[in-house]
């Protein structure tokens, strides 16, 4: 599991990247997605999307631009793992994560990191 808590400066990176483009998306959500892209980009681990592999920071490059592009689907974390973060809106296929040799559907792998997230800075 990775530790949010040492990423913060590079949450704030993603954020700027994505600032102005998550209008309509509430802050707190929007703080939310932006640690979930922090922790794929600082994550090591593989993404596997359309049979391709990439790189930990490319497959966060590539979640912020479905990010930005599509924010009007987006209300909740939960959203935007649903909804753009999963799979292919082109082909429809899946999208995975692999850590350790272990393959995760990315959904599932985002969920966790939501929840460590939450459970972090919960009082």
């Amino acid at each position: 599991m990775i530790n949010l808590k040492q990423i913060t400066p590079i949450a704030a990176l993603a954020a700027l990247l994505v600032s102005g483009a998550a209008a309509g998306v509430p802050p707190d959500a929007d703080a939310e997605i932006q640690s979930l892209l922090a922790a794929v980009a600082t994550s090591g681990c593989d993404f596997e999307r359309n049979d391709e592999l990439y790189p930990s920071d490319q497959a966060a490059d590539h979640l912020a631009l479905k990010y930005r592009r599509g924010t009007r689907y987006v209300s909740t974390a939960e959203d935007f793992i649903d909804r753009l973060a999963s799979k292919s809106s082109w082909s429809g296929s899946p999208y995975y994560v692999i850590c350790d040799g272990v393959k995760t559907a990315s959904g599932d792998w985002l969920h966790q990191q939501l929840k460590a997230l939450r459970s972090e800075s919960a009082p």
